[in-house]
């Protein structure tokens, strides 16, 4: 009889459930980091003086041209991406030659 009632209690024991557990807190978003971009900077470069050349042809960009300040591209060539707000940018129709964007970058 002793082990029935053992064989019982063991076997109550081991069929009951875990406890509940309190339920999980909500997943947090993943933080984004942007990758840094300075922030614009007005008119740095002086593009604002230059803005009468859009539509003109690119022969009226001033010259000299210094590399490292000024960069002159058509609007279709491949450039590279380095930001530089000291840079002037003038941009040019490869097909008409005409001044379609004056920025700075």
């Amino acid at each position: 009889m002793r082990r029935i009632f053992l064989l019982a209690m063991l076997t109550a024991f081991g069929c009951a459930s875990p406890p509940a557990l309190p339920p999980a807190p909500p997943a947090e978003p993943p933080v984004v980091v942007a990758p840094s971009t300075p922030p614009p900077q007005a008119d740095a470069c002086g593009a604002g003086r230059h803005q009468d050349l859009v539509g003109r042809p690119r022969t009226e960009i001033p010259v000299p041209i210094n590399p490292e300040l000024q960069r002159v591209a058509c609007d279709s060539c491949p450039i590279t991406q380095d930001y530089s707000p000291d840079r002037l940018n003038f941009f040019f129709d490869a097909a008409s030659g005409r001044i379609t964007k004056v920025s700075c970058g």
